[in-house]
């Protein structure tokens, strides 16, 4: 199986060191296609840094568009009808194309359930 964070993972902050890095996103899986923007202010262009939780591991990657705290950013190119993966957990679809640094959202990503 392919890892979903391919897009993210060759440019991981190993030169960083854990207390100095600020964590702009949270996730748990690799195979998380979005994490949660867990400060304010993020803007298009600043370079995020993604804690994945699971693997105590830093990858950072460029904010394509301002994302507000506690919401979803894409952590991968996703197509009409991919799966997205939050927490490990399947959330819902893409209704709408998604590219890695965009704000994931109600405007294009549904529930399966209706």
């Amino acid at each position: 199986m392919s890892n979903p964070t391919a897009d993210i993972k060759g440019t991981a902050a190993a030169s960083a060191t854990p207390e100095r890095t600020t964590i702009h996103i949270v996730l748990h899986e690799a195979k998380d296609t979005v994490g949660v923007a867990v400060v304010e202010g993020i803007k298009a262009g600043t370079q995020l840094n993604a804690w994945i939780m699971d693997d105590d591991e830093i990858v950072t990657f460029p904010a394509k568009e301002d994302i507000p705290i506690g919401h979803k950013v894409a952590l991968k190119d996703m197509a009409v009808g991919d799966t997205v993966f939050k927490y490990g957990v399947d959330i819902g679809k893409v209704v709408a194309p998604i590219s890695a640094g965009e704000h994931a959202h109600v405007h294009n990503i549904k529930t399966k359930r209706w």
